[in-house]
């Protein structure tokens, strides 16, 4: 029997070249509660591919190096939101953060994003997060039943006008990039304001003015100076500052 190898034409393309791996480090900020009185740094080098993520990096610490190293992270896709840390001075998803699109040459810094209680290495504290969330009450609020065996009926043109919103994952990113939110422990922050936004402006929903009362305090929307660092931080893309300039428009106006 005569095995036949295929051979590529001659002039057709060449094979390609292998994917060259390279040594990053990270400069991690360590704490552990029953060791540490201070966050620390520590580093470590990791040998990486340019379309690897810093999620991956943080994997391959965990599994190859230090086993203690602590974080948060579920579906690896920049869905679940719970990846949200500081990279490199800026919020971002860890799945999301490509190392191609980071400065090699230099260390990358990794800490846990501000504003929240600090449990361990890169795990913050959520509950004072969704504290927030859940006093704007977000959900669909109706007294008027829908028709019989009907939906309630919504335009695209209705629809649209809340869309931006429903993009939120609860990330924190936007919160926990915010200075009023660093030095204020009362302000609602600009997530919670987003989702107030999601159903203040939806047109079945039947609670705007009270959500608008809510934010209608001096830890509510009064209390954003307009910084855009939530926006920046968006790893959904949300236009948070213009959301909360609207809900601020819809409290002088007293309807959405």
């Amino acid at each position: 029997m005569t095995l036949v190898v295929d051979e590529a034409p001659a002039g057709g393309p060449a094979p390609e070249a292998p994917i060259e791996a390279f040594t990053v480090t990270l400069i991690i900020r360590r704490f552990d509660p029953d060791v540490d009185s201070e966050p620390r740094w520590q580093d470590f080098d990791v040998q990486m591919f340019a379309t690897d993520r810093i999620l991956d990096a943080l994997h391959k610490i965990k599994w190859e190096q230090d086993g203690s190293l602590t974080f948060r992270r579920s579906c690896a896709h920049g869905i679940c939101g719970s990846d949200a840390m500081r990279i490199n001075g800026r919020n971002r998803l860890a799945c999301k953060t490509l190392i191609k699109d980071l400065d090699i040459t230099k260390p990358i810094y990794v800490e846990a994003i501000k504003g929240l209680p600090l449990e361990k290495d890169l795990i913050v504290d959520m509950d004072p997060f969704f504290e927030s969330f859940r006093e704007v009450q977000p959900f669909l609020q109706s007294n008027t039943a829908p028709p019989k065996d009907k939906e309630r009926i919504q335009s695209v043109a209705d629809r649209a006008r809340f869309d931006d919103t429903t993009k939120c994952i609860l990330c924190a990113a936007c919160t926990s990039s915010c200075p009023v939110f660093w030095t204020d422990g009362q302000y609602f922050g600009p997530a919670a304001i987003v989702n107030a936004h999601r159903f203040i402006f939806d047109s079945r929903d039947e609670a705007a003015s009270t959500r608008l009362d809510i934010l209608n305090d001096k830890e509510g929307v009064w209390r954003c100076r307009t910084t855009f660092n939530c926006t920046d931080a968006c790893p959904r893309g949300i236009q948070v500052t213009q959301a909360i300039a609207e809900v601020k428009q819809a409290i002088m106006r007293g309807k959405p």
